[in-house]
């Protein structure tokens, strides 16, 4: 017989979905992540401000087409986030948020760097909550997984009070979630496919702008055969132009 808290929870779903890092800015509230990580071989990149933690999970989720996954601590931690979550979200990012808070009990006292975080995070998200009680820290993450994939893509905001983090259950009690969300791509109206490959066909001078979504996991691969496949010039994004250049600005 043995424990489980909060922090070994996230990391075996970071782990089941095949999320390779975290990135963060180390603090107290969220401690236990860490140590989940270390456990489940989830390779942590501490960041020198929480902006920075917050672009490279939506760097990463853009690059990789997996979800991005960031830690980051109560109030300043979390403010200094919004940046990278609301552009997360204005372009469609699938990427998850985990930020630190208060104890439950000391939620409306003015425990350490406590604020209204959620409030800040809900209109820049897909879905911003909190969890209650540690034994569901498990099946909220992967709550959070589903939503920033399905239907249009984007960020979601996680909350995490201390005591709720940091709680334990017994391992026999414990299990992953599964089968929480589909594989499926959406469908397009077969109609509409029709009358764009006729519309395509019979153009005379046509040319491809496309943005990174239409790419997948293999980054420029669907968009540059397409071009090819109708022999006409294509116009990438400035994200395609620099990742054709080799740059990593």
């Amino acid at each position: 017989m043995g424990w489980v808290d909060g922090g070994d929870m996230i990391a075996r779903v970071m782990k089941q979905e095949g999320t390779e890092v975290l990135f963060t800015l180390c603090g107290g509230h969220i401690q236990s992540i860490y140590d989940g990580c270390i456990d489940e071989d989830i390779r942590v990149i501490d960041t020198r401000h929480e902006q920075t933690a917050a672009h490279a999970a939506d760097g990463y989720a853009r690059t990789t087409r997996h979800v991005g996954v960031a830690a980051v601590t109560a109030g300043p931690g979390v403010t200094d986030a919004v940046t990278g979550v609301a552009n997360a979200f204005r372009a469609g990012s699938p990427m998850i948020l985990i930020g630190g808070a208060a104890p439950l009990d000391s939620l409306g006292r003015g425990a350490l760097q406590e604020m209204e975080q959620i409030e800040i995070m809900r209109p820049i998200t897909k879905w911003a909550g909190r969890v209650y009680e540690t034994k569901r820290v498990a099946e909220t993450l992967a709550d959070c997984y589903r939503i920033a994939l399905s239907g249009r893509p984007g960020p979601v905001y996680l909350e995490l009070p201390t005591d709720v983090l940091f709680g334990r259950v017994d391992e026999d009690d414990f299990t992953l979630p599964t089968k929480y969300r589909h594989q499926m791509r959406n469908p397009a109206d077969p109609d509409a496919i029709e009358r764009a490959a006729e519309a395509i066909q019979g153009a005379d001078r046509l040319a491809m702008m496309a943005a990174h979504p239409c790419s997948g996991r293999t980054p420029g691969r669907s968009c540059d055969s397409s071009s090819s496949r109708w022999a006409r010039p294509s116009t990438p994004t400035r994200w395609r132009v620099a990742r054709s250049r080799g740059s990593t600005r």
